[in-house]
């Protein structure tokens, strides 16, 4: 059953968060004499992880060797951020101001400095993390995908486990693993980071943005006019779209009849129809296009992206 209202991901834009008040035309001169540490390379890291109340993944996140803390996995996010609550209770001195993008549009936000920030084994040392005061949502923190440079990130969901390791090759296509069947398709980043895929809905490709942090599904306006042309009386409900930050957009729910993802086949699809920044952000606006939601995303046993080899591996039993 869906609730009316939702919880949606940020969309974090690393070019914007590289300097204070840049925008995505200037180039801005640096922003403090702080300098971020690229993240360390570490052995292959396996996390248990929890579900939030929604159906975002948790995972344990370790804070100037203090937590750990419950930070949401978010592959829409390029940077990673704390809680407002988290930064003051751990008195972490503030960064400069920069500008973010999230769902609902550009915004400037301060800054904390956090020393260091382990995932597993994994280190990213003198990291400036944007401030949120998070709603609606028991996290700590934003888990962006900025400290996993070209490693493997692997969703288990059926075995609540988060996996990082080195990125690999894969042989593209349908195979077999165990108890397990995977495909393997190719991916497009942007930014090295954002994870693209080719979906279709009846013969019509399409974009799909893989997004951890989105709790729901969300269609672009040429998507939402190519379902109208073909399902003239869809029915549509009306939904309230609160982000992560208690920001709210006006939406409609409307069930797709099939979408094909991945290899596998889904039917009865729930996509939130919206204006959503990150459309725009990531030119995705002009063709149809979808933002992969946990909805989607958990109907596989499990989701593995390969920034690496730009490559997405998907399990089913």
């Amino acid at each position: 059953m869906i609730d009316r209202r939702t919880i949606v991901g940020l969309g974090l834009s690393a070019p914007l968060l590289s300097a204070p008040l840049a925008s995505a035309q200037e180039t801005a001169p640096p922003a403090s004499p702080l300098a971020v540490d690229p993240p360390e390379d570490g052995p292959n890291t396996e996390l248990n992880t929890q579900d939030a109340d929604s159906s975002h993944m948790l995972a344990p996140v370790m804070v100037n060797g203090e937590g750990p803390f419950q930070f949401v996995v978010d592959t829409g996010a390029n940077r990673s951020a704390i809680s407002t609550a988290l930064a003051a209770r751990l008195n972490l001195p503030p960064g400069p101001n920069v500008r973010l993008h999230t769902v609902a549009g550009a915004r400037t936000r301060p800054t904390a400095i956090i020393n260091e920030l382990r995932v597993g084994a994994r280190v990213q040392r003198r990291v400036r993390a944007p401030t949120l005061s998070i709603s609606g949502l028991a996290a700590d923190g934003i888990l962006g995908v900025d400290w996993l440079k070209s490693s493997r990130l692997a969703f288990d969901f059926r075995a609540k486990r988060l996996e990082i390791t080195s990125s690999r090759y894969e042989v593209e296509g349908i195979q077999s693993y165990g108890d397990r069947s995977a495909v393997m398709v190719p991916a497009r980043l942007r930014s090295g980071q954002i994870t693209i895929i080719d979906a279709d809905m009846s013969g019509r490709k399409m974009a799909a943005m893989i997004d951890s942090g989105s709790e729901l599904s969300l269609g672009n306006a040429a998507l939402r006019e190519l379902i109208r042309r073909n399902q003239p009386s869809g029915k549509t409900e009306p939904l309230d779209i609160i982000t992560i930050t208690g920001e709210h957009l006006p939406g409609e729910l409307l069930y797709v009849p099939f979408l094909r993802l991945g290899g596998l086949q889904l039917g009865n699809v729930p996509v939130v129809f919206a204006k959503v920044h990150v459309f725009s952000l990531w030119d995705m606006e002009r063709d149809p296009a979808l933002i992969l939601g946990m909805d989607l995303l958990r109907q596989f046993d499990a989701v593995t992206m390969d920034y690496g080899r730009a490559r997405v591996r998907f399990d089913l039993t």
